[in-house]
């Protein structure tokens, strides 16, 4: 019984010993200096797959589950700049235009369409020096905070103030 005894006391130990998995195995630290936004000017152009469309990679990757909103600058008022954001049709005097965009963990890619409504051609001012905002939402506040639907419905001063975003640090892409 003297050798039994600390065999068992090993054997329950060992148990416990190989049993507990340390989580850190797991985690990936990702340096996210996000919520971010990215101001951009644009210029589209015409590709056949496309149409007309901006195309720019990040820097480094998103996560998964990151979420990017996108806004235009439509004018000023008072001196303060207007963003709306995107998808948004424009109605003009030629027919409607429409801007949207997609992203993925690498890049997104910015579309300016007619669907066939006039020559988008005719309206230059719509396709060179368009100023956007690129807002870059990481996955934890996204998902814990705001659904995907609840952010595609705020203002560009919402989505500020909501994410405590201090506009003087404003980056460029």
């Amino acid at each position: 019984m003297k050798k039994f005894l600390p065999l068992l006391l090993l054997l329950v130990a060992s148990v416990f010993i190989f049993s507990c998995k340390d989580d850190d195995d797991d985690y990936v630290q990702v340096d996210v200096d996000y919520p971010a936004v990215y101001d951009l000017t644009v210029n589209f152009a015409f590709n056949a797959t496309d149409g007309w469309n901006y195309y720019q990679k990040f820097s480094r990757p998103l996560l998964d589950q990151d979420y990017v909103i996108m806004f235009r600058q439509a004018g000023s008022e008072n001196g303060a700049i207007v963003w709306q954001q995107i998808p948004r049709t424009l109605y003009l005097p030629q027919g409607e235009l429409d801007y949207d965009f997609d992203f993925t963990k690498n890049d997104f890619l910015i579309y300016a369409s007619t669907g066939g409504t006039y020559d988008i051609t005719t309206t230059p001012e719509y396709l060179n020096n368009q100023r956007f905002r690129v807002v870059l939402v990481p996955a934890v506040f996204g998902n814990k905070n705001t659904n995907t639907s609840d952010l595609s419905k705020m203002s560009y001063e919402e989505v500020i103030k909501k994410y405590n975003i201090d506009e003087s640090k404003i980056g460029t892409l």
